[in-house]
């Protein structure tokens, strides 16, 4: 996949082959993952639409291997959720620091930030529970395994969605309790501060990351 094509046939068929291959398979759908999440800069649908062409890329190498289907899929899971919750750290980055800036950053928003954190779990779930029902074979058994799993152990993201709710519970608490409710454009233009804070934090953090492989190769 190149850095300017991240359709969703174009995420589909990266996945399909970096699992097909067998090769270091967690390291390369996380950087695929990576990569696409960048691209759409994390706005939600966007983020649904990346998780979705992944798990279908991922599913579609897995049948493609025959063998070692189990292992293949978690090492690819794996690289999603590890890219996925590098995107929830960013976003908890960015929540930070416009709570930093007092007044540029209300209650309400921090509500509906930690809610935007807390849909990235539910829509990578999501994702598994749905290419379990569409697909079928060793793979669909895999798939919903997979998935009865991560409804008890959980995931990196949904740890990190975890820890930050917890930072900021009192105000969380405060701002339910009052039973605010941002107004529709108030909403709008705080999620585009957020996504477009969080999306800079992402990046930087994946430009890291590739600096770090390069050094070790």
């Amino acid at each position: 996949m190149s850095e300017h094509d991240t359709s969703g046939e174009s995420i589909r068929q990266a996945a399909s082959e970096s699992v097909a291959s067998g090769e270091a398979i967690r390291e390369r759908v996380r950087e695929l993952t990576l990569q696409a999440l960048q691209a759409r800069r994390l706005d939600l649908h966007g983020m649904r639409e990346v998780m979705r062409a992944m798990t279908e890329g991922i599913s579609l190498g897995a049948q493609r291997r025959g063998g070692d289907v189990r292992e293949a899929l978690s090492e690819a899971f794996a690289g999603m959720d590890q890219a996925v919750s590098k995107a929830a750290h960013a976003s908890s980055l960015a929540l930070k620091e416009m709570s930093a800036r007092g007044r540029e950053f209300t209650d309400t928003e921090l509500r509906q930030g930690l809610e935007r954190m807390r849909s990235m779990e539910g829509d990578l779930l999501s994702a598994v529970r749905d290419i379990s029902q569409a697909t079928g074979g060793a793979v669909k058994s895999e798939w919903e395994s997979l998935s009865a799993h991560l409804q008890n152990a959980g995931t990196d993201t949904g740890r990190v969605v975890s820890q930050t709710a917890r930072e900021f519970s009192a105000r969380v608490t405060s701002a339910m309790s009052e039973g605010a409710v941002a107004g529709m454009e108030a909403a709008r233009l705080f999620g585009e501060r957020f996504t477009a804070m969080a999306s800079g934090i992402l990046a930087g953090m994946s430009e890291a990351l590739r600096k770090e492989r390069q050094d070790k190769s």
